[in-house]
């Protein structure tokens, strides 16, 4: 799209049928709120800038939107009083001020709608010549929406359900709602808009009306009825979530990704997967995740904001946030790391362990059931069964330090800060609260005692 583009996303509906305390466009569709699909389709466009109309619960609305689509050109304006679509689009005049080309107009509780279908309808306006261009579909069942009438094949008017013949009920094709208008024809048109209607309301429809009696019909084009349809209750909210985790999840089937089970695995729109790497079934990639190519990510698996490098094996239910994890690393099952977690390559996290702020240096090893928190360990490192990084005194969080071929024995607890020098060794169930010189052997544990005798003896005494 060459020309300059900005868009207009009408937020501002409480959205009653939702039956919530939370404004309508803030329910979320994998991790994302509704409204920001048809902003990312607008960003896609090239449109700048995007203007989100607000009214019940602005502030809250505004804060979430900023927060998904951080560093994007996003205006925000009011529409303190809702008087119909046209008073929505009238009340981002002033966020437009000065802008000369096209007008995208969405809404923000149609999240379904394809990039694709938008650039076709704004090629479809320049090519008619009409400034206004607009999208239609045919429902199963058309009652509840705008008609679209046409003379000699071309639209001549959107007419509300409430206010059709009986003749025009009966038409199949209606307005899904969604415009692309030239800047100086949507301001000049709107101020004619009226309300004359049965719900006294301002409509955009009339820009239909108004481009056909200006002998420039407006442009349309068909899209299927299920990109276009709106989400008004949880129902509808549910079936759109399930038909966006399709669509998401067949673009990676389609680029080379493995899925055990389609319908078990949830994949936010912003994820990364490289060809060759297999899914399994109930797993959920989550932000700005990125998994490498050949990678196998277990059953049950949750990564949010992680990435995982080129043939990473994730065993079974292990989760990640904001974690890395290089190539070749074999992790879990029910591994957890936490952010700031960074695994040099083939390192190897075992069965219930979880780490925190944790460097791990190339074919180190924590196979089982241990704390790895605040610290950096080297390569080659052996960490033995119950090891903990004790890095908190109630007050501050301290580093622990592991040089290259530390060997841990198991049950040890680093009390940080500390320093273990290069190749030491640490013996099982030690206590260590001072730093360990390289190539040492550390023991920190009460000497064993051993009474011969002593049960018979506790025995014969009664």
């Amino acid at each position: 799209m060459s020309r300059s583009i900005a868009a207009v996303v009408l937020c501002a509906g409480k959205g009653t049928r939702m039956k919530s305390a939370r404004a309508k466009v803030l329910h979320e569709i994998l991790g994302k709120p509704l409204a920001y699909y048809p902003l990312r389709r607008a960003f896609e466009l090239g449109a700048s800038p995007v203007v989100s109309v607000l009214g019940h619960q602005a502030d809250e609305v505004e804060k979430a939107l900023g927060e998904v689509l951080p560093g994007q050109p996003l205006e925000a304006a009011l529409q303190a009083e809702q008087l119909g679509t046209a008073h929505a689009v009238l009340c981002a005049k002033k966020k437009l001020k000065g802008f000369d080309g096209e007008i995208v107009i969405l809404y923000g509780d149609v999240p379904l709608v394809r990039t694709e279908t938008l650039k076709a309808l704004i090629k479809a306006r320049r090519q008619s010549g009409s400034p206004v261009g607009l999208i239609t579909t045919r429902p199963a069942n058309p009652h509840g929406y705008g008609r679209i009438v046409r003379q000699g094949g071309k639209v001549s008017a959107i007419v509300e359900e409430k206010d059709c013949t009986p003749e025009q009920r009966a038409i199949g094709e209606v307005n899904a709602g969604l415009y692309v208008v030239e800047a100086a024809f949507l301001w000049k048109a709107l101020e004619r808009v009226g309300k004359k209607n049965s719900q006294r309301e301002f409509y955009l429809t009339d820009l239909a009306e108004l481009a056909f009696a200006a002998g420039t019909p407006a442009a349309s084009v068909e899209a299927d009825f299920a990109e276009v349809a709106g989400v008004n209750d949880r129902a509808q909210l549910a079936q759109a979530a399930a038909a966006m985790r399709q669509r998401i999840n067949e673009a990676h089937m389609l680029a080379g990704v493995t899925f055990e089970d389609p319908a078990t695995t949830f994949i936010d729109e912003g994820v990364r997967i490289g060809p060759d790497a297999r899914i399994g079934p109930f797993c959920q990639l989550r932000g700005t995740t990125r998994v490498g190519s050949g990678a196998r990510l277990g059953a049950g698996c949750v990564l949010t904001d992680s990435e995982v490098g080129e043939g990473v094996d994730l065993k079974p239910y292990c989760v990640l946030e904001q974690a890395k994890a290089d190539k070749g690393c074999l992790i879990g099952p029910f591994a957890r790391l936490r952010p700031g977690t960074e695994l040099s390559q083939g390192v190897h996290i075992g069965n219930f362990v979880e780490t925190k702020k944790a460097r791990i240096g190339q074919g180190s090893k924590a196979n089982h059931l241990t704390y790895l928190g605040d610290c950096t360990i080297g390569r080659g490192v052996n960490v033995g069964a119950g090891t903990i990084t004790c890095n908190y005194d109630g007050v501050h969080k301290h580093p622990t330090v592991l040089g290259d071929g530390v060997f841990v024995g198991s049950d040890t607890q680093f009390v940080a800060p500390c320093t273990v020098g290069k190749g030491a060794y640490i013996g099982a169930g030690s206590t260590i609260v001072e730093d360990v010189p390289p190539y040492s052997l550390a023991i920190a544990r009460g000497r064993q005692v051993t009474k011969v005798g002593y049960v018979k003896k506790k025995r014969a005494q009664g």
